[in-house]
């Protein structure tokens, strides 16, 4: 499928068995012969030799830099690390980036893409549910300050992304199923059928999964292309939950809770939110939590973690402007729209009942 984009458009491949055929897709779609692939130290043991086989295959000289797995690598001490192994490497700005891993890889390696010699190309490989069908698509590059995620970041849209099936085979199940909450927040804020098919779904048949993932690349990249820089509001509708989980995830040292963990119980304090402002029928919210624990997501915080540091770590989200907080509600399963009434009151009200 291809996606759109400010400056052009890039194929996204979502299938089976892609992972030997890299280097046939990367010399098909770009024309560059050396790169660095970048990976963690959970991912890159599985697949990243078979990744430099295909790539060298196929006449890529490439770069492996391998580093340590978890979102506290994310940061720009580790940008500038893997930016001067590129430079020994020899890498220049005839080279591309290929990010294999998660969330966190595809963040960081995509920031390094965009700043190695003023831009260089990025190729999005992602290993996880949820790099699949949100952060390998729209752009958004990043690392994170002790301050909160992704404050330091750019705008630099891939030229690939390869999504092969076969990877998320390899995830213990928390991991798999903590996609699905951004998979759960595409269908509430703009597709009800998916929220409808979510309600009945069976892990198993790749074709569904396949078309799964087709479907959340397609809401995510519509609503990008609307507003690709974040400026007008509509690519805001993606921060449905995220306000609090971007919170929730800093409170506990982006240790306690994984990404779509955080976003889960980040949905039910939107979906609280959202009945108070936005007339969200109480059947509704509670139709949404109990999709989200179907997927053995969170709905309710630890008794013990703290509401403080929560409601603290909400002000430094980048989604408050002059002491505003851009919060995004849902009227009803399907839409969503950002408010500017919502007061850090209510945000600290619908904290307290998690």
């Amino acid at each position: 499928m291809e996606i759109r984009s400010g400056v052009g458009r890039y194929p996204a491949l979502v299938n089976a068995g892609l992972l030997d055929e890299v280097g046939t897709y990367v010399r098909k779609h770009l024309a560059h012969e050396t790169c660095a692939i970048v990976s963690d130290s959970n991912v890159a043991p599985l697949f990243a030799e078979r990744v430099k086989k295909s790539l060298a295959s196929a006449g890529v000289r490439q770069t492996l830099i391998t580093i340590p797995a978890g979102e506290q690598s994310k940061t720009l001490k580790q940008a500038t690390a893997i930016c001067d192994q590129m430079v020994a490497a020899g890498l220049d700005r005839q080279s591309f980036v290929v990010g294999l891993g998660g969330g966190m890889i595809g963040d960081i390696s995509g920031f390094v893409a965009a700043i190695y010699h003023r831009g260089i190309l990025h190729v999005q490989i992602p290993t996880t549910l949820l790099a699949m069908v949100d952060s390998s698509i729209g752009g958004k590059t990043g690392v994170d300050t002790r301050a909160g995620k992704n404050l330091i970041g750019v705008f630099h849209q891939p030229a690939l992304v390869i999504d092969d099936l076969n990877v998320l085979k390899t995830l213990p199940r928390r991991q798999f199923n903590q996609g699905f909450a951004e998979i759960i927040k595409h269908a509430v804020i703009a597709d009800p059928k998916m929220f409808r098919t979510l309600q009945s779904w069976k892990a198993g048949a790749a074709p569904a999964l396949q078309r799964l993932i087709k479907r959340n690349v397609q809401i995510k990249s519509s609503i990008v292309a609307k507003d690709e820089r974040d400026r007008t509001g509509q690519r805001a509708l993606l921060n449905f939950g995220h306000t609090v989980g971007h919170a929730i995830e800093r409170a506990g040292n982006y240790r306690k809770f994984l990404h779509g963990e955080a976003v889960s119980l980040g949905i039910v304090a939107a979906c609280a939110i959202s009945v108070k402002r936005a007339g969200l029928p109480a059947d509704q919210r509670a139709t949404i939590v109990d999709l989200l624990a179907r997927f053995r997501l969170p709905t309710r915080l630890p008794p013990k973690f703290s509401r403080k540091k929560i409601l603290e770590a909400v002000k430094f989200d980048k989604k408050f402007e002059s002491g505003q907080v851009r919060f995004v509600v849902t009227p009803h399963i399907g839409a969503a729209h950002v408010a500017d009434d919502v007061t850090l009151n209510d945000i600290r009200e619908a904290v307290e009942q998690l």
